[in-house]
């Protein structure tokens, strides 16, 4: 058999597996149609609104539709738990934040392993909680809060969107960060809490950062203390970071994408690049900072240990505040 006749068989052979691969195996082919998004929580909610950003941007990208499909239940763990049982072939997808990260251990049954079920695929934006108090509180900075709170033990509430919620953990971290006392109040949502913040019923509310509560702030209804990032926002700058009193104090609401876990490397790849490339164009950036954010690309790999991080820390005060929602 002669050197050319060999290489030709080779080829041929290359092309028949290449042919024979799932088309949503290889990033050329990708995605073959419409890809859905899973969203645990509800539409409208700043979840919901962020991953229809990247939504829009990724259809045009791709060419095929990536549609938003709102799967609510049991804290986000629905949809998580349905991504789980999904094909491996990158046509399901999640977009969630810290509430699958927070459940790992505030349930103690999950019909799903985030870890084990799931891998990463990329993330895309970063954004603090702000602490706000009713203006009839006698304090105007977090170090008299937390001064006011020793001298008055027992007297302090601070609200929560519900038990388990970004908001209800970033008190009891604070809580535990400085050893104040307060007594938690969960209420079904953001929007149920402000009406008793403004009134004075409770004294704090840690919300995530939206244009809802800084509306509230510029009317004088409420009393910005400071954020819950590590450093200053860019966005408030004149607003403290809550770690410039309490040192190594930070609650970052975050935003990624998750895939079933038995996804090709190849769909990974692709999705990754895609969404990073969103975070550069200039009109996403706008829209995030829109909305409080800030862009926060990441490697698969990255997502993944900054995941496993994130579950850890929950753990420690989901253990020290004795919270379980089972």
């Amino acid at each position: 058999m002669t050197l050319g006749r060999r290489r030709c068989i080779r080829l041929a052979a290359a092309t028949i597996a290449l042919a024979a691969l799932p088309r949503a195996a290889r990033a050329d082919t990708y995605p073959t149609r419409p890809v859905h998004i899973l969203v645990g929580l509800a539409a409208g909610g700043p979840t919901d609104v962020a991953a229809r950003i990247l939504a829009d941007w990724l259809s045009q990208r791709f060419g095929q539709q990536f549609i938003v499909e709102n799967r609510t239940g049991m804290g986000g763990n629905l949809a998580a738990q349905a991504l789980a049982t999904s094909a491996a072939d990158g046509h399901t997808l999640m977009f969630t934040g810290p509430n699958v990260t927070i459940s790992a251990s505030l349930y103690k049954k999950l019909p799903y392993d985030l870890l084990r079920d799931t891998v990463s695929v990329g993330a895309m934006m970063r954004i603090p909680d702000i602490m706000v108090i009713t203006p009839s509180l006698p304090v105007h900075s977090v170090a008299e809060l937390i001064a006011y709170a020793k001298a008055n033990p027992g007297k302090l509430s601070f609200a929560s969107s519900g038990v388990g919620a970004s908001p209800h953990l970033a008190g009891e971290l604070f809580k535990s960060s400085t050893g104040v006392n307060m007594l938690h109040v969960p209420y079904r949502g953001s929007s149920a809490v402000y009406p008793d913040l403004v009134s004075g019923r409770v004294q704090v509310f840690f919300d995530n950062l939206s244009g809802t509560v800084l509306g509230m702030i510029h009317e004088g209804k409420l009393r910005a203390l400071g954020v819950t990032s590590a450093k200053r926002w860019p966005t408030l700058p004149d607003l403290p970071a809550l770690a410039e009193t309490v040192p190594g104090y930070e609650v970052i609401v975050w935003y990624g994408i998750f895939a079933p876990k038995a996804t090709p490397p190849a769909v990974i790849d692709a999705l990754n690049k895609g969404i990073n490339a969103a975070l550069a164009d200039p009109d996403i950036r706008k829209r995030m900072a829109d909305i409080g954010g800030e862009p926060m690309p990441m490697t698969p790999a990255e997502l993944d240990a900054f995941v496993r991080a994130d579950i850890a820390k929950w753990r420690k005060v989901i253990e020290f505040a004795k919270i379980s929602a089972d």
